[in-house]
């Protein structure tokens, strides 16, 4: 609830998310959720066993996904500017949470190759090379992204993802909008790592959309939906 969202490049500077394991609440700090007048939105966790905080914001915690989302959208504009820039200085986030294991998760800007509006013309390469630098550590773990209704042997975070892992070693399939795949059976074999093999595997998932998002339609509501 709280990653930016939308159509075209929403994710414009890397977002550091690291997951916090906890069961302790948070100490008495002030609460940027409850600060903002408009930040009402759905509550990180009941009783504050789960909280948010930004490197940039030290001592301040966030109880609301919706602050969080607003947050990281205004210190996105804050270096790249309202328009769609990126940038490679990266946001910090920690979630604090008994329900999360710990873990560190980098979101990144997704792969384009057409600038729009008053993008630089070399928006990606710029893209390119800010993605390289986070998959190339042999000790990191790619996510690489694809859409179920595409051919897979078209997928750019597949392609980027082989450059540096050739042998799909430490890279993870995520195929989307499983819901659009047609009846064909590719995204089955997709799936099953028959057309583009790789060691940790592939999962689907269906993302909701900014309609669901906007109707509230909630996770849990979202995955009852898939099954």
């Amino acid at each position: 609830d709280f990653l930016p969202r939308g159509s075209g490049i929403v994710t414009r500077r890397p977002l550091i998310l690291q997951l916090r394991t906890t069961r302790q609440p948070p100490q008495n700090q002030p609460d940027s959720s409850t600060a903002d007048s408009s930040a009402a939105g759905q509550p990180v966790a009941d009783n504050q066993r789960e909280w948010a905080e930004f490197e940039h914001l030290p001592g301040e915690q966030f109880s609301s996904f919706e602050a969080v989302r607003r947050e990281v959208e205004r210190e996105t504009e804050r270096v790249c500017g309202s328009h769609r820039g990126v940038s490679d200085q990266p946001i910090l986030l920690r979630i604090f949470s008994p329900s999360v294991m710990d873990l560190t998760l980098v979101d990144l800007p997704g792969l384009t190759k057409v600038p729009t509006g008053d993008q630089p013309k070399d928006i990606s390469e710029r893209i390119r090379n800010l993605v390289l630098r986070y998959i190339l550590p042999k000790s990191s773990i790619i996510l690489a992204v694809s859409a179920a209704n595409a051919d897979l042997a078209t997928s750019d975070a597949l392609a980027l993802a082989r450059e540096v892992d050739p042998l799909g070693e430490r890279t993870l399939g995520v195929l989307t909008k499983l819901d659009l795949a047609d009846e064909s059976g590719s995204a089955i074999e997709a799936l099953q790592g028959r057309l583009y093999p790789l060691r940790l595997g592939y999962v689907g998932v269906i993302c909701r959309s900014e309609r669901d998002s906007a109707t509230g339609l909630t996770f849990e509501d979202a995955l009852k939906a898939e099954e």
